[in-house]
Parts: C-alpha cells; sequence; structure tokens
C-alpha cells in the first residue's frame, strides 16, 4: 500500500504535462480592432490631459495680470503626472492674488511676552545692600531687590526674518517700577555660509555661559555674585558680533565681539573707537547617548571715565566713588547635562559652572560727595558658582547654588585706610524648587543665606511666577 501512494501521486502529477506536451495550443491571434481601440483611448487620455494643462496656464495668466507690479507669483513648476490620476480642473489649487494693499500685512513678526512677577523676604533691609570689597556701579541690581510683592522684570519680543539674508530681533524689557528699557535689538545674518555669522545692535554678549541667557531661562531667581559683582549682574553691549563655528564633529565656536563698552564694568568714555572687545572660545560634544558637555573660556575688555560706583567702606556704610581706567574679566566655565537614552521629558540633571576674575586698573575717587580724595587703584578680584539642577519627576525640579567671591587686598593708594577690607569673602547658598506645569510656565520658591556683607546673613525667601504668551523663539544649550 506504501508503494502505490507515492506511484499514484506522480502519475496525477505527470498526466497535465503529458497533456500539455501532446497537444500544444496555438497563439490566439490579435485583433485589429483591439489595437485601434487602445489607440483611440490613449488618444483621448492624452488631449483631455493638455486640455487641463492649458486650462490651468491660462488661470495662472489671469492671476498674474490681476497682482501687484511687486508680487512675487509663484511659477509653475514641471511634474511627472499621468493622464489617469490627473485632478479634474474644479480641483487644482491656484494662488489667490494678494490685494493691492495687502503689502502692509507682509511683514508679521513674531511676538512673546514673558510675564514674571514675586515676593520677596529678607532678614535684612535690602535698601543699603553691597558687597564687601567690591565696587558696583551706580543703581546696580544686585542684591535681592525690593521687599515684599513685585512686578519682575517682564520681557517683551518681536523677531522676523528680513529678506533672505538677514533677521532681526529685539527685546524689550518692562521694570517693576514702571521703567522700560531696551535688553536686545539686533539683526543677524542667515546665510553667510562657512559656519560664519555676524550680529549688529544691542545684545547680551556671548562670554561665559550664562551671561547670554534671558532672566527667565535662569534656574534660579538671581544670578550668581561673581555675575552682580564683577559683570553688573549681566553684561550686554552696543557693537558687533561675529561667531565661527568649525566644520568638524567636535563641536567648537569661536566668538569676536567690538562694542562701545558703555556699560559696567566699562563707561562712556566719548571716544570714537571701540571701548570694548571680547573673544570667547566653546567647545563640547556627546558622551554616548545619555551625557552632553560644554566648556568654554572668555576675556573681555573695557575702558571706564568717571565711572559712578557704590562701595561699602572700613565702617560698612555706603560710598559713592568714580573710577577711570580700564577693566578685564576672564571666564572659564562647563557644564554637563545628563537625560537617560537623551529623553529629557521625565528626568535629567545639570551640573554648571564658572569662575570669573576681574582686573582694575586706574584711579578711584573715593566719597564724590564728600572728601572726594582721589589716587590710584588697582584690584584683582575673582568668584565663582557651583549649581546643580535635577528634574526628578516630570513637571518638577530642585536645584543647589553654592557661591564665593574673593575681594583680595586692592591698592586704593591713599584712600587705603576708608576702603581697606578685613579679607572676607562674600558668599551665598542657594536652594530652590520649581513647578512647571508646562513648558510656558514656571513657578518657583527659593531659600537662600545670603552673606555678601560682613558680619550681616540675609535669609531670603522668593516666590516667583514667569510665563510665556505668544511664540517665544527656543534658546541656546
Amino acid at each position: 500500500m506504501k508503494f502505490f501512494i507515492p506511484v499514484s501521486l506522480a502519475l496525477a502529477l505527470a498526466a497535465p504535462l503529458g497533456t500539455l506536451a501532446a497537444s500544444p495550443q496555438p497563439p490566439k491571434a490579435i485583433n485589429p480592432a483591439d489595437v485601434q481601440s487602445l489607440h483611440q483611448e490613449i488618444a483621448s487620455m492624452r488631449a483631455d490631459y493638455e486640455a487641463r494643462l492649458k486650462a490651468l496656464e491660462q488661470r495662472l495668466m489671469a492671476a498674474e495680470r490681476q497682482a501687484p507690479v511687486n508680487a512675487v507669483v509663484p511659477t509653475p513648476q514641471p511634474a511627472l503626472v499621468t493622464a489617469a490620476v490627473a485632478p479634474p480642473p474644479s480641483a487644482l489649487v491656484v494662488p489667490t492674488p494678494a490685494a493691492a494693499n495687502g503689502g502692509a500685512n507682509a511683514f508679521n513678526p513674531a511676538m512673546s511676552l514673558i510675564l514674571s512677577g514675586q515676593y520677596t523676604n529678607t532678614s535684612v533691609s535690602p535698601g543699603a545692600y553691597g558687597i564687601s570689597g567690591f565696587q558696583l556701579p551706580k543703581a546696580s541690581a544686585a542684591g535681592p531687590g525690593a521687599r515684599s510683592f513685585n512686578l519682575g522684570e517682564s520681557e517683551l519680543g518681536f523677531s522676523a526674518n528680513i529678506d533672505p539674508w538677514l533677521r532681526g530681533a529685539a527685546n524689550i524689557s518692562l521694570h517693576g517700577d514702571d521703567t522700560v528699557s531696551v535688553e536686545e535689538a539686533f539683526i543677524q545674518t542667515t546665510g553667510l555660509g562657512n559656519g560664519l555669522g555676524l550680529k549688529a545692535g544691542r545684545f547680551l554678549s556671548g562670554i561665559g555661559y550664562l551671561n547670554a541667557h534671558h532672566a527667565h531661562t535662569w534656574d534660579f531667581a538671581d544670578n550668581p555674585l561673581a555675575y552682580q559683582a564683577l559683570l553688573g549682574t549681566q553684561y550686554r553691549d552696543d557693537g558687533l558680533q561675529i561667531n565661527w563655528l568649525a566644520p568638524t564633529d567636535q563641536y567648537i565656536e569661536l566668538g569676536l565681539e567690538l562694542g562701545s563698552g558703555r556699560n559696567f564694568p566699562g563707561s562712556d568714555t566719548g571716544k570714537n573707537g571701540a571701548g570694548m572687545v571680547s573673544f570667547s572660545a566653546h567647545t563640547g560634544g556627546d558622551i554616548g547617548v545619555s551625557h552632553n558637555w560644554r566648556a568654554g573660556i572668555s576675556w573681555l575688555r573695557t575702558e571706564a571715565g568717571g565711572q559712578e560706583l557704590s562701595g561699602l567702606d572700613a565702617s560698612n556704610s555706603l560710598v559713592a566713588n568714580a573710577f577711570s581706567g580700564s577693566t578685564e574679566v576672564a571666564i572659564l566655565d562647563g557644564i554637563w547635562k545628563w537625560a537617560p537614552h537623551g529623553n529629557a521629558t521625565r528626568t535629567n540633571f545639570k551640573l554648571q559652572g564658572e569662575y570669573l576674575q576681574s582686573t582694575r586698573s586706574g584711579t578711584l575717587a573715593y566719597d564724590v560727595a564728600g572728601a572726594n580724595t582721589s589716587d590710584a587703584y588697582n584690584a584683582v578680584q575673582s568668584g565663582w558658582y557651583l549649581q546643580g539642577v535635577y528634574q526628578f519627576m516630570p513637571n518638577w525640579r530642585i536645584g543647589l547654588r553654592t557661591e564665593q567671591l574673593d575681594a583680595r587686598s586692592p591698592n586704593y593708594g591713599i584712600n587705603a585706610a576708608a576702603l581697606a577690607g578685613t579679607g572676607y569673602k562674600p558668599s551665598k547658598d542657594t536652594l530652590m524648587l520649581d513647578y512647571n506645569p508646562s513648558e510656558f510656565s514656571r513657578i518657583r520658591l527659593q531659600l537662600a543665606q545670603d552673606r555678601s556683607r560682613e558680619n550681616q546673613t540675609d535669609n531670603q525667601v522668593f516666590l516667583q511666577y514667569q510665563m510665556s504668551l505668544g511664540a517665544h523663539g527656543t534658546h541656546g544649550y
């Protein structure tokens, strides 16, 4: 029985083959009528397609005649379209010509508004705030600010592309004391190529790491003491900025700036040339898929003439002084970021730090409203901060910052007895917790022990909100 089964299958498979071999079928003859019918169908489809294309061209010509002289009309591009899928004329979309007076709406910049406010509680009055051993600019923004409820610095921003080569941006600061200032207003190239970029106008300098970041992007409610004492909280200037991004796998960026130098640590000297020059170099990259870093070095030089300063004298009282001379500030900065597998939405950590050193050389007039004694002034002073911010769950972050200044021993000349310090090193420790319901809103609680003034510890509490409205551009690394 086992023998008959495979034999039967073999015969069943061979039978059709044998039949085909035994009786081959002649090829079917082509009907001339069928060929003629196919030719007619192809000709009909071709004529229909050409008619639709001609109708579209006529409608486009009519739109061009109706459009304003300066309007840019799209040029039809050739396309490979089969007649079988060509849309009917009613489905073709033709650009609607702009109205004759529509040019006024052609420029629509992106607009944004950052609303900020806070409640401040301090154990030491901020009215006579100073940093022992350091000369701060008059009307400095250093310190915790006014007590109780305050409208913080809100920011109104505008930005748009001007043409294929330039874009423009402006950020207007609305201060809680009802004053308004121009934080930034510049034009910037978009297509120089070769990694080059040029910016002209007023801008936040690219020195260091934190300086170029707007206040609403800071991880704490205030800037570190080193920025307050050595850069007047944040350095901006009117001038030119040139950046070059190297065409390498390793991130390398060089920056050069020339400016008026009117802001602290410089002042208006009345010269035609540049009163400020700065240079910066940064490099960085990725370490695996979860880590990345950036580090850099910067150098800034400014000049000052009769610069109005406010400092604590030997009796810890504020006096008005004036400085004329040059200042150089060197900065080392570094930041390391971690996010599991590059996804920072749930949890991430950021470690950041900077070291600043300022060298001032010139003359200092002590107590210009009283003694007004002037003599040589030379000071090499420094400061640093280190901070870590950890997002431990979506929307929630906690951060800790520690910092210290070193006034060293400035040479005050004949004013040494009135201004000489004790070698005290101002310091501060800060803890913050913030809740971010979305990328457009933030509520922050911050606690700090500020020991900027010798023999005084200021316990500070801040409750801050920041809300973003409108189309705000992305921020730097």
